[in-house]
């Protein structure tokens, strides 16, 4: 209870303060055991960072680190990105460090980059062991933030032939887990010369990016 407690403070303190001395706000990328390349698409979070400055004027810090999951320093960052295409394993203390880091107002963005899934479903059991992936319904304010997108999720890369689904972990009513399956935004935010995406689709995968930030720092407003 001594840590939730310590936790919590943290959290609310770095959120107060960046908000009372104009700071930017700083996102950071997920590591975990098991094996997993946590690591995958290095330019992608920076490449989003860059675009939301620009087009949504905010102020997020441009270096985007690796933080890991069972770590205090989690609290430091209000929305953190995970990716890979392998294992992924929580021990319970890990498990428990992300569930109060979520419960306390983090938020966890989560982007299958291919063979992710059968794990991730896993072990997020591990840490709301009472709540389960739902999809989230197109009229959710999470596709309705500075850009619109009425059908869900933008196809981005091809897995398995299959449509892309926008999955949600929902506290107490409040989306704090996004989980993006068979569409990998990351990808679609990394260097053009990488996947060699229209940019179309880059522009999709940025923009849907950019809702996903937005949404998490003003809470949908």
């Amino acid at each position: 209870m001594e840590f939730l407690r310590k936790s919590i403070f943290i959290f609310c303190l770095n959120v107060l303060v960046h908000a009372a001395f104009g700071q930017s706000y700083q996102i950071a990328v997920l590591k975990y055991k098991g094996g997993g390349d946590y690591y995958a698409n290095p330019t992608s979070l920076p490449n989003l960072v860059s675009f939301v400055n620009r087009e949504l004027k905010m102020n997020i810090a441009k270096e985007t680190p690796y933080v890991e999951v069972g770590s205090t320093e989690l609290f430091n960052y209000p929305f953190v990105h995970m990716t890979g295409h392998g294992n992924v394993v929580f021990s319970a203390s890990d498990a428990e460090n992300l569930r109060i880091y979520l419960s306390s107002g983090g938020f966890l963005h989560i982007s299958d980059n291919y063979g992710l899934d059968k794990f991730i479903r896993k072990e997020m059991k591990k840490v709301f062991p009472d709540a389960e992936f739902v999809e989230i319904p197109f009229g959710h304010p999470i596709y309705h933030q500075k850009y619109e997108f009425n059908s869900g999720l933008p196809k981005i890369h091809e897995h398995d032939n299959k449509a892309p689904q926008g999955l949600g972990i929902f506290v107490e009513n409040r989306l704090v887990v996004f989980y993006d399956y068979e569409c990998d935004l990351g990808d679609g935010w990394e260097d053009a010369n990488v996947h060699k995406d229209s940019e179309a689709s880059r522009a999709k995968a940025l923009q849907m990016g950019a809702n996903l930030l937005q949404y998490a720092f003003t809470g949908g407003k």
